[in-house]
């Protein structure tokens, strides 16, 4: 036996991810809006586009985790996580509206709304993954994403809090996401393990699908920053 299949078989899941979840980690200068919001300095019309393009990218995502989910039955571990993946947008579905009134994108601006290619690249690419990835690679590429996004989210709710007067109800949407999630951790731990025990992951393809999902992710913000 190799030292490579041995090292394979010792490694737990949680190291994978720790370790990817580094790897992966954003440069700071790849989002150059959340500190402008942090500090007060973002416009009130970029947190409305903000609004308006999360509108199209939850469900969005929310379809892409239930088709995941759905290509998951002969893995049942990344099947529940996929299902609770599409549960959590499904929540945070039904709180986006508070953020989006408070932000006076109301329903008949959602619905003439154009949404900015750089900010849609990211729930495409999702898309994509939902059909062409193995579901083990997706577990392990979506979860290193979303370390960065807990954190955006967490000085978002803060910063709308403190800067922009805004009310409980309307920051639900970003706290919801800034919230630790133990089941969750759990449940794509437990998806990462299974597929390092039957050898059903390819790390490197999920680590290149980790790297364009957090290329994407900061395209999304620079797009809000700039829009074309």
């Amino acid at each position: 036996m190799s030292d490579a299949t041995e090292d394979a078989m010792t490694r737990t899941a949680r190291e994978l991810l720790k370790t990817i979840a580094a790897e992966l980690a954003p440069d700071p200068r790849a989002n150059p809006l959340v500190p402008l919001i942090a500090s007060g300095e973002a416009d009130r019309e970029v947190l409305a586009t903000l609004a308006l393009e999360q509108m199209r990218v939850i469900p969005a995502d929310r379809r892409a985790f239930l088709q995941l989910a759905l290509r998951s039955s002969a893995e049942p571990e990344a099947d529940a996580y996929f299902t609770a993946l599409a549960e959590g947008e499904a929540i945070a579905q039904r709180r986006l509206p508070a953020f989006a009134a408070a932000c006076g994108a109301d329903e008949a601006r959602a619905s003439a709304y154009t949404p900015l290619p750089g900010c849609q690249a990211y729930p495409a690419y999702v898309a994509w993954l939902a059909l062409n990835a193995a579901p083990a690679d997706a577990v392990l590429a979506v979860t290193a994403n979303f370390s960065a996004w807990g954190g955006y989210c967490a000085t978002i709710a803060g910063a709308l809090r403190t800067h922009y007067g805004f009310t409980d109800g309307a920051c639900a949407f970003f706290d919801f996401f800034a919230e630790p999630a133990p089941d969750l951790d759990r449940a794509a731990e437990n998806a990462v393990q299974a597929a390092l025990d039957t050898g059903r992951l390819d790390e490197t393809r999920a680590r290149s699908y980790g790297r364009l999902l957090q290329s994407y992710e900061a395209l999304f913000w620079r797009t809000l920053q700039r829009p074309a």
